[in-house]
């Protein structure tokens, strides 16, 4: 299934506090969708994604059908801060006060009654046929899952709940007394004076999994219930899993000192330790580390030259490049060779195929991206700091702006050249086939979709766009006053009051493609057929 997400986000969840029942709410939860907002938060140069396959993919006479299968009515009292979609889009959950009870609704069947539900936390698996999450009754709390309470706790952590990636495990934080300790599957592990924060993790493969500790005053990871050693600290988030989920590793403290613990073997003490990373073949790892005034890479526990910013390995982990700074100066260093000296030079990025390479650099006022070696065409600003490969990694695309006396001008260079002039732009898009690609463009106060060069009608608000897995067909969404629909091709489709916060469309086929809408209160799972 090929994804694109919707740049929205409902005016409900920023606007409105929590008042629970009553007809102001019921009114408000129309809103519980993203009805007029798309992220405007980069004030100066807004930034969004988009597209529209009409002319540029050869469909003038493209037709669909829509079919809407209703999820139930959004119930009087719902929490907005609750409302999720599902993964695939397909389901959507919300937490309800009725009175003095809780209750969960999925996919519009209201489920048991609670004397609270922690709805900041409802939580469905992977595959999206699996949902979670913590309710209380009396003093006791547990975890529902699937519709079934599991065993009662003085706490059950709502911070701490995951499903595995196979979505086959479920494990989460509970308290009994003053210990807690991890459930995994409804099996009980070693007790602890705390379970830190998002610090559970399940492994790629599902068959293992990690979280840090607090015991008598130190902290420590835990992995398939081995205890690491112990320290003064945990760095925040949980531990790292190779790809492989064959290693893992963690940053831990001692005193004021920072270092990275790698398969149990700790590395040298640091200052600060970041960005610690693992190769995607797993056979090497990399952080940054620094110690006094020096910052340096370690890679497979060899510290390298002074650095600055990211690093980056190759997909076939063949590579490695990072940035170093010397005297204000930066510049690239791609397996070892270092590039041109400049004002600033951002992390690189790898092609695909691991055959190209770019990064964008600013010599004075202007910046630039360069690919292969080659510096490209001077601008003020480039979109995002980022240069795009295409899948196939023969094409190359970019943003570039400069402030003139009409204020900030955008153009999308692709392949080397300049398209047109627009008051905004967004990161391209390339369709899976390599052969076409789509943006946003802002002209005055509203939005078009660019595809291949081609535009498109003008938008309020646009979301950003995906292509069909056969590249023939883009869809995305669009706003128009108070009412948003699906474009797909050029094509309108029906309308709706907002899509679902959270919510992508989603191509299940060449043809058929789905999404969550909202209209009226109701809530509906719109599928579309493209027949062309």
């Amino acid at each position: 299934m090929l994804r694109g997400r919707l740049l929205l986000r409902g005016i409900f969840f920023s606007m409105l506090h929590p008042i629970y029942g009553g007809k102001a709410m019921f009114k408000s939860l129309r809103y519980l969708v993203a009805v007029l907002c798309v992220s405007f938060c980069l004030l100066v140069l807004p930034i969004f994604i988009t597209g529209s396959c009409n002319k540029a993919n050869n469909h003038p006479a493209t037709k669909f059908k829509t079919t809407e299968t209703s999820l139930g009515r959004i119930v009087e009292g719902g929490i907005p801060e609750s409302l999720v979609a599902s993964p695939d889009c397909g389901h959507v959950a919300y937490a309800v006060k009725r009175g003095e009870k809780q209750f969960a609704v999925i996919d519009g069947v209201e489920g048991k009654e609670y004397d609270g539900i922690n709805y900041n936390v409802i939580v469905f698996s992977p595959d999206s046929k699996r949902v979670a999450y913590v309710a209380q009754r009396a003093e006791k709390q547990f975890v529902v899952i699937d519709g079934v309470e599991g065993k009662e706790y003085d706490g059950a952590f709502e911070h701490t709940l995951i499903f595995s990636p196979d979505s086959k495990h479920i494990a989460y934080g509970a308290k009994r007394g003053d210990k807690c300790f991890m459930v995994v599957d409804g099996v009980e592990g070693k007790e602890y004076n705390g379970i830190l924060h998002n610090s559970a993790v399940f492994s790629p493969d599902s068959t293992r999994i990690a979280y840090a500790a607090r015991l008598d005053g130190k902290s420590l990871v835990v992995v398939d219930g081995l205890e690491g050693k112990e320290y003064d600290d945990i760095g925040v988030g949980p531990p790292t899993f190779s790809p492989d989920s064959k290693r893992v590793a963690y940053i831990a403290f001692r005193g004021r000192q920072e270092l990275a613990v790698i398969d149990g073997v700790e590395g040298t003490e640091c200052h600060q330790v970041d960005w610690l990373k693992f190769s995607p073949d797993s056979q090497h790892v990399a952080y940054g580390g620094q110690r006094e005034e020096k910052t340096f890479m370690v890679v497979d526990g060899i510290e390298g030259k002074e650095y600055s910013w990211s690093f980056a390995f190759s997909p076939d982990s063949k590579h490695f490049a990072y940035v170093i700074a010397r005297a204000r100066k930066y510049s690239v260093v791609i397996d070892g060779i270092e590039g041109k000296v400049y004002d600033m030079a951002s992390p690189p990025i790898f092609s695909p195929d691991c055959k190209r390479w770019a990064y964008n650099a600013r010599r004075g006022d202007e910046e630039f991206a360069v690919v292969d070696g080659v510096e490209g065409k001077g601008y003020h600003v480039i979109t995002l700091n980022t240069t795009i490969f295409s899948p196939d990694s023969t094409r190359a695309a970019y943003g570039g702006a400069r402030l003139t006396n009409h204020g900030w001008k955008w153009q999308m260079v692709v392949d080397g050249v300049e398209g047109k002039e627009y008051d905004g732009a967004a990161l391209p898009i390339f369709s899976p086939d390599s052969r076409h690609i789509a943006y946003a463009a802002k002209r005055g106060e509203k939005w078009i979709a660019v595809v291949d060069g081609v535009e498109g009608k003008e938008y309020d608000l646009i979301g950003e766009p995906v292509f069909s897995p056969d590249s023939k067909h883009t869809a995305y969404v669009a706003g128009r006053g108070e009412k948003w629909f699906t474009v797909v091709d050029g094509l309108e489709g029906k309308e709706y009051d907002g899509f679902l916060n959270g919510s992508i469309l989603v191509f299940d086929s060449p043809t058929k493609l789905h999404t969550l809408a909202i209209r009226g209160g109701e809530i509906f799972l719109v599928e579309i057929e493209i027949t062309e």
